[in-house]
């Protein structure tokens, strides 16, 4: 009971447009803004305007004359036509996964609503939208769905349940604490056991949002996770319960890194008489 409220209660921190897992964890999935789509956009679409003159130059060339009438070269150029910005929009961006030329430019990638890669359905749709929506309007259609979308979602997206995802936005660097000041004399004593997981990925989660959250619900929820954390702990100190779980997270990191370090060096160590080969036996490679 208390694990799902601490759960809810940190979970509400986030804004309803991430994407939330079980574990109530928001995927940072940022949509590509507005100005960064239309340049997109504009770059598929000039791609497209020139594989289309390309092959309409080939067509009138006298080789294809010779034996295309002007019916057959009419419906040749339509055939070109739909194979420009209908075929081809939907073979790149199902073999890609959601990238184009001009997505490449701009760093964005089209995903699925749940941040999923998008298959052969969805670039169709989209794809065949975009006839109506950017070719026959020239965007016209578009823009003005994407400017009163808070995802920048254009008429093929909302059809097919898809997004354009910024892939280039530039990762945030979390702050690394130490163990409280008026908690230092006790952390060089008290004895803090592996705690479950799912208690300390909580802790985690509440020290990262706890700036956030609202006084008596950050003061409730520490309390909350303060005494379950302390049945891992010895002594307990009589502090914050706040200032109590950082210095547990804080002395629990340290005391991991510290382990891994010393592993690393057991089996640096170790490497040569893992890798090396036996006395006097001959390096062949």
């Amino acid at each position: 009971m208390v694990s799902n409220s601490v759960t809810a209660q940190v979970g509400s921190v986030y804004d309803d447009s991430e994407l939330m897992t079980g574990e109530a964890v928001g995927l940072d999935l940022r949509p590509t803004s507005f100005v960064l789509r239309a340049a997109g956009a504009i770059i598929d679409f000039l791609a497209s305007l020139v594989v289309f003159l390309l092959v309409i130059f080939a067509i009138s060339t006298p080789f294809f004359q010779s034996f295309l009438d002007e019916a057959s070269g009419a419906a040749v150029s339509i055939a070109a036509l739909v194979f420009c910005i209908v075929v081809i929009p939907t073979a790149v961006e199902t073999a890609t996964q959601g990238k184009s030329l001009g997505r490449l430019a701009v760093g964005a990638r089209i995903v699925r609503d749940d941040g999923g890669s998008i298959g052969f359905r969805h670039a169709f749709i989209r794809a065949l939208t975009g006839v109506l929506e950017i070719f026959s309007t020239l965007g016209g259609i578009a823009a003005m769905v994407a400017l009163l979308n808070g995802r920048s979602k254009r008429l093929g997206d909302l059809l097919a349940g898809t997004y354009s995802q910024n892939e280039r936005v530039s990762r945030l660097s979390t702050s690394v604490f130490g163990v409280p000041t008026p908690l230092v004399a006790w952390a060089t004593t008290a004895d803090v056991a592996r705690m479950p997981d799912g208690l300390a990925r909580r802790v985690a989660q509440f020290l990262s949002q706890a700036s956030k959250l609202t006084p008596d619900a950050r003061d409730r929820l520490a309390r909350r996770l303060a005494t379950e954390a302390s049945r891992y702990v010895s002594p307990v100190p009589p502090e914050n319960a706040e200032l109590f779980l950082a210095a547990v997270a804080a002395i629990r990191r340290d005391r991991e890194y510290l382990a891994l370090q010393l592993e690393r060096q057991r089996l640096e160590r170790l490497e040569p008489v893992l890798t090396g080969l036996p006395h006097r036996f001959p390096d062949r490679a």
